[in-house]
């Protein structure tokens, strides 16, 4: 019995688990090949449809740099970048075409070109310039403050600082573990911001396998908690990097809060920040988009 072949409207898919290397544990992300054809549209209801934090699609590279060209949409709209994504999608690429070389391939996206590292260790991106950084207005940390609630858990705000590489990410540092895996956030009073806490998983930190705990809210979204979220690691990095806050080489923890314990790896090398973390294709197959073809001749 012969396979049947791929209807002409069917599209290429993976998914891929992020930053945990047991399945169902990481963070997942759907990856459609071969997405010239699909409008912005069925890009944005196709990512609604699969209730995952992201969806990416791959399409031919108009930069003769870039191995590819990546689309990202949340369930609200398109980003110019976000890290699982980039990683996920550069696994099922490089699964997709063969390529088993230990080197660098580049990403062609909207923040520009992305350079990804493959080594023994796994997959890792360099960090993006940031596109915003710098303190956060006082009546929008005071916003965030009340939002996230953090006086009911009795947290201490530490330091806090624009990250934003694409995504739209801003950071607060509080002062205990604890209490950032006790928030409860008021979505409605942090309704269009994408906002990371973070603290120092122990006193005083990276002195051990995971060195700060991570949440990511995004309110609004399918998802208003991501469970691991690469942009927003490599945004805070970028500020550490600049502050002294931490060392060349330490791991975020994030997901504890949702039953997925994903590490995020950091690594400052002389050619850049480095973001890294395990990699897993748990679906192969076939996804069809009606009229895909037919609509545009």
């Amino acid at each position: 019995m012969t396979d049947t072949p791929p209807h002409p409207l069917s599209h290429s898919y993976a998914v891929v688990d992020v930053f945990n290397g047991t399945a169902f544990k990481g963070n997942a992300v759907g990856v459609v090949f071969d997405a010239d054809n699909l409008s912005d549209a069925e890009m944005l209801s196709f990512t609604r449809w699969t209730n995952l934090s992201e969806a990416v699609f791959v399409l031919t590279a108009t930069d003769p740099l870039a191995d590819y060209r990546l689309r990202i949409f949340s369930s609200l709209h398109e980003l110019d970048f976000a890290g699982h994504p980039t990683l996920g999608a550069c696994h099922a690429w490089l699964e997709k075409t063969g390529h088993q070389a230990l080197r660098d391939y580049v990403q062609q996206c909207g923040v520009g070109l992305v350079t990804l590292r493959r080594s023994v260790e796994g997959l890792a991106f360099r960090a993006p310039p940031l596109i915003r950084s710098g303190l956060i207005d006082a009546s929008l940390l005071e916003r965030v403050s009340s939002g996230l609630r953090l006086q009911a858990v009795g947290a201490r705000l530490v330091s806090a600082q624009w990250v934003d590489n694409g995504a739209g990410w801003l950071a607060l540092m509080i002062d205990d573990r604890d209490k950032l895996l006790a928030l409860k956030p008021d979505f409605a009073q942090l309704d269009g911001l994408a906002i990371g806490v973070l603290a120092p998983w122990r006193s005083p930190p990276c002195d051990g396998e995971v060195d700060f705990e991570l949440r990511a809210f995004i309110a609004g979204d399918s998802l208003p908690e991501d469970p691991a979220t690469g942009s927003l690691a490599a945004g805070i990095a970028q500020w550490f990097a600049q502050t002294g806050q931490a060392p060349s080489s330490y791991t975020f923890s994030q997901g504890t809060a949702l039953d997925r314990p994903c590490r995020i790896r950091v690594s400052t090398m002389a050619d850049g920040i480095w973001i890294g973390g395990a990699t897993k294709t748990l679906i192969r197959g076939q996804v069809q988009f009606p009229g895909s073809v037919a609509t545009r001749g």
